[in-house]
Formats: C-alpha cells, sequence, structure tokens
C-alpha cells in the first residue's frame, strides 16, 4: 500500500512526466510550423509535380512531411485538395501512403539522443530564442525551428529524468499497467487512444522512444503500441474530412485503411514471430546504452512503414475502387457553387493555400476574359445568343470574388512579412476583375438595349470602338501575363497602353459631339456611345491596377473607376 508520502512523489513524477510531453508537443509545433514557413517554395516545388506515378506520389507525401514534420498535417492538406478538385484519388492515395514514411524522421532525431546531443540542442533551443528578437523576419523563422528543436529534446530529457521516469515508483506503477495490458490488441488500443488524444503520432512515437531507453517499457510490448500509433494518427484526417465532398471522406477512408491493414499484417507477424522479430532489432542495435534502445524502436517504425508502403502500393486503384464503394456519391444541387481550387482546411498550410489562391484567381482570370471577349462579339453581331453564357460567368465571377476574400481574411491571420503583401494584392486583383466583369456584362446590356431599340452605331463610331477595344484586350492579354509570372517587365508597355485609351476616350468623345452638331450621328445612340466610351477607359484603369497590385500591394498607383 502506498504511503501518503509516496503518493505525493508519484503525483510529482506524474506531472514531470505530463510537463515533459507538453514540451515536447510544443517544440514539434514550433518547428513545424517554421519548417512550413520557410520551405513554402519547396512545398509548392512539390505539390506542383503532382501527377499520376505513384512513386512520385509517394516521393511527394515524404518530402511534404519531412518539411512539415506532420502527416497528419499532410492528410489534412491533401483532404483540402481534393475536396477542392485539385487532385484526384488516384493522385492523393500514393501521397497519403508517403505521407507515413515521411514522419519517421521525428523518431530517428529522437533515438538519436545523447547528452552531447542533448547540450547541442539545448545551446540550439537558447540561440533561437535569443533569435527571436530580430527584426528580421527570416532570422525569426530561423529561431523558431531552431527553438522548437531545441524543445523537442528539452521535453525528451525532462521525460527520460530522474524526476520522471527515473523514480522507482513510477517504473514500478509503468511496469504493473503493462503486465496488465500484456496482450497485443489492448497495446495497440493504447497506441490509438494516446495518438488520438495528443493529435500527433511523431509525438507519442517520441514518447514510447524514450520510455524505452529509460527501461520502462519492453521493446515487444513497444512494438504494439507503435503500430496502434499509426492507426490514431488517421483521427486528424477523418475529422478533417466531416463536411467535405465524398471524395475528401474517400482520401481519409483510404488512409485509415492503409494503415490498418499494415497494422494488421505487422501484428500477425509479431504475435507469432516475436522472439525473431525482437533479436532481429537487437542485432541491428546491439548494446544495453539508451540510443540502442531507441533506435530499435526508431528502426521498427521505419520498417513498418515503408515494407506497408511497397506492400499497398500496387494496390492503389483496389483501395480508391474499395472507398467508392464504401462512401457513395451524393446528389449536389447542379446549382451550388464552389471554388475551383482553394478549400478551408488549406489554411492550415499557408504556401500551399497561397498557390491554391493563385490558380483559384487564373481561373477567374479567364472568365473575365472570356466575358469581356463574348459581350464584344454580341454587341458587333447583334446578336443574343451569349446571354445565358455571360450570365453564368458573371454570376461565378461574383462568388468568386465574395468566397476568396472571406478566404483571404482567414488566412491572412496566419501569415506574416512578404506572405501579407501578396495576400494585399490579391485582395486589389480580386476587386478589379469583379468590376471588370461588371463592366462587360454592361456592354452585353447596352447592345441588348440597341437591338430592341433597333439602333447601331455609324461606321465611324464602331471604328473607333474598336479600336479602344483592341488596345483594352492587349492590356488584359499583358496584366494576364503579369499576375501568371509576378514580373514587372510588361508594366511599362500597360502604361503607355492605358495613357493611350486615355487619349483615345477624349479624342472619340469629341468627334462623337462633332458629328452630333453637323447631323451625322443620332442623338438616340449618344448615351450608349458614351457609356461604352467611359466603360472601356475604366476598364483600362482597373487593368493597369491588376498589374501594378502584383509588383506594389500597398495600392499607391492605383486609380479608382
Amino acid at each position: 500500500m502506498l504511503l501518503p508520502q509516496n503518493i505525493m512523489q508519484l503525483l510529482q513524477s506524474l506531472i514531470w512526466l505530463l510537463a515533459g510531453v507538453g514540451v515536447f508537443i510544443v517544440g514539434m509545433n514550433f518547428m513545424g510550423e517554421a519548417l512550413e514557413r520557410s520551405a513554402g517554395t519547396g512545398m509548392k516545388r512539390l505539390l506542383e509535380r503532382i501527377s499520376n506515378n505513384r512513386f512520385s506520389g509517394v516521393g511527394i507525401g515524404a518530402g511534404v512531411t519531412a518539411i512539415i514534420q506532420s502527416s497528419s498535417a499532410t492528410s489534412v492538406m491533401v483532404i483540402g485538395l481534393v475536396n477542392a478538385g485539385v487532385m484526384t484519388l488516384m493522385q492523393a492515395t500514393p501521397i497519403i501512403m508517403g505521407a507515413n514514411i515521411g514522419t519517421t524522421i521525428t523518431g530517428v532525431l529522437v533515438a538519436l539522443k545523447n547528452d552531447y546531443f542533448d547540450m547541442a540542442m539545448y545551446l540550439l533551443a537558447f540561440a533561437g530564442v535569443m533569435m527571436g528578437f530580430s527584426g528580421k523576419e527570416k532570422v525569426k523563422v530561423a529561431g523558431s525551428l531552431c527553438s522548437g528543436l531545441g524543445l523537442i529534446f528539452v521535453g525528451l530529457n525532462i521525460m527520460s529524468s530522474e524526476q520522471a521516469f527515473g523514480n522507482p515508483l513510477v517504473e514500478d506503477m509503468f511496469t504493473e499497467i503493462f503486465k496488465m495490458i500484456d496482450f497485443p490488441l489492448l497495446l495497440i488500443l493504447v497506441g490509438v487512444i494516446f495518438t488520438a488524444l495528443i493529435q500527433s503520432s511523431s509525438a507519442a512515437t517520441g514518447v514510447v522512444i524514450t520510455m524505452v531507453g529509460t527501461g520502462v517499457l519492453p521493446l515487444e510490448l513497444a512494438l504494439f503500441i507503435i503500430l496502434g500509433a499509426n492507426i490514431g494518427t488517421c483521427i486528424t484526417a477523418l475529422l478533417a474530412s466531416v463536411g467535405a465532398n465524398a471524395n475528401s471522406k474517400r482520401v481519409a477512408l483510404i488512409h485509415f485503411t492503409f494503415n490498418v491493414i499494415g497494422t494488421a499484417l505487422f501484428t500477425a507477424i509479431i504475435w507469432i514471430f516475436k522472439e525473431p522479430v525482437v533479436d532481429l532489432l537487437v542485432s541491428l542495435f546491439p548494446g544495453d546504452d539508451a540510443m540502442s534502445l531507441q533506435m530499435r524502436v526508431s528502426a521498427f517504425h521505419v520498417i513498418f512503414n515503408v515494407t506497408t508502403t511497397c506492400a499497398l502500393l500496387p494496390f492503389v486503384k483496389q483501395l480508391v475502387d474499395y472507398s467508392c464503394r464504401v462512401i457513395k456519391d451524393k446528389k449536389e444541387e447542379k446549382d451550388k457553387l464552389s471554388l475551383e481550387y482553394v478549400d478551408d482546411r488549406l489554411i492550415s498550410t499557408p504556401p500551399v493555400a497561397l498557390m491554391q489562391v493563385k490558380k483559384e484567381i487564373g481561373y477567374m482570370i479567364s472568365l473575365v476574359e472570356e466575358n469581356v471577349r463574348i459581350c464584344f462579339a454580341a454587341m458587333d453581331r447583334g446578336t443574343a445568343e451569349y446571354n445565358e453564357k455571360i450570365y453564368n460567368n458573371e454570376k461565378i465571377i461574383n462568388f468568386t470574388n465574395s468566397a476568396l476574400t472571406e478566404f483571404l481574411i482567414k488566412l491572412s491571420s496566419a501569415v506574416e512579412g512578404s506572405e501579407e503583401k501578396i495576400i494585399g494584392s490579391y485582395f486589389h486583383v480580386l476587386n478589379d476583375l469583379e468590376r471588370i466583369g461588371d463592366h462587360a456584362e454592361n456592354f452585353h446590356e447596352i447592345g441588348m438595349e440597341m437591338i430592341n431599340k433597333n439602333i447601331s452605331f455609324s461606321d465611324k463610331a464602331r471604328s473607333g470602338i474598336t479600336s479602344m477595344r483592341n488596345n483594352v484586350m492587349q492590356m488584359l492579354e499583358i496584366s494576364k501575363d503579369t499576375f501568371e509570372t509576378m514580373h514587372e517587365d510588361r508594366l511599362s508597355e500597360l502604361t503607355v497602353l492605358e495613357e493611350s485609351v486615355d487619349d483615345m476616350k477624349r479624342e472619340l468623345i469629341a468627334g462623337h459631339f462633332a458629328r452630333l452638331a453637323e447631323g451625322n450621328c443620332s442623338v438616340d445612340v449618344s448615351p450608349y456611345y458614351s457609356s461604352v466610351i467611359v466603360g472601356l477607359e475604366r476598364m483600362a484603369d482597373h487593368l493597369v491596377n491588376i498589374g501594378y497590385s502584383i509588383v506594389n500591394p500597398t495600392g499607391s498607383q492605383r486609380k479608382e473607376s
């Protein structure tokens, strides 16, 4: 029976242990966030290489997870991309498999822990904190990375200290607990629950590795808990798929199924061949020191994920078919609008979110360009054949402007520095595109009114409008190119064209009034002609704004129309 003093010692040790776990998780979050911010370009490049090649998919999944140090975050990001229609299930499945390999890096780092390594990590954590006081963004990010990596090992040392696992009472308590649950399925359940609670398989694996290194947890039991942790990490993806479309739910199901199959296979192998498996791991890392004990667990974690991926990679199609049979497509409203490339789940990975926002704006530009072209065509031909297309496009343009603005507001709280400026430029671009779309719709309405009233522009008026319109279309092409490349090479050309449009507006209006005075132009057509000329000039202003918004997000050179 425990005496009151022993109970107090036990509580102190458990609190010390929980503090270590807390510091470890904080360090993981710090490091993951810093890696996301510093490696944004690398993540973009990896995701831009998405293809139907299974091996490249596994590489992308492993690479992205190695960058952000979280398979859960990768899974949520993939669900967001699938929900936005950017990625197919066949492309997403190998990435999910690769994510399981990428997450093993944390376990390897934890297993390499020794006194000299720990001292270096402590200094790194201190250096990281000091770097955080710098005024430069890159130095701050590097500081977060250093302090996060250092805190991981501070947390590990707190867990493995005498105040925690070093206390005989704690050792006895865990020994008794593991005697009671010395059954593979119960141990797997422990791994599932623990990982689901802390929402990080890397942190759960780190704790297990530390327990093995201190001698509290036998290797043969730790292996089953590691297997359970791989199922527990699926909980985050399953929760992220709630409210998403059918394909996103299928991604979460594939992730869960993949880990369950791998766990079932390895559970059967270890259950039947426990001693040979343990002997193999011991032979790979002989010795009784903490590092050898820890490397055995880490090596098993790597072997499990690599082997499971290799075994199931040939069956990607079967996994996709299975998920489609389990989760049926729902009959959604055909008129329900949604963004093409963006999903709220991407906010957790700002570099990827910004990449997708750019794609969404690119899609919006294509709709605006299409509407401008067909509105001009409708005016030229005096036809109503484009009515439905124009109104449908305008509906999508307005929705995209509203929905994407809302998304950018949410995203702005998750970014800083240069990314804040990019978001600022995107706000401006969206507003200008929406206004250009409005002008195009106005042109179409003008054309329809003129058809109904059976009036038309004179040849002289039509020629002037065509010349001005050609300049505007050229500006639209330059603004589109500037947005896609993010280069200011053609801004001077854009400015020259905009000034030319201004001059043409003055000349055409003056010429129109001269024709009216001479009786060579109908008064009935005058308001329509003026509206078209003014609308084209304002459209040119918005196109200049789009170009300069990319290189000058502060908006100091913007024109109000």
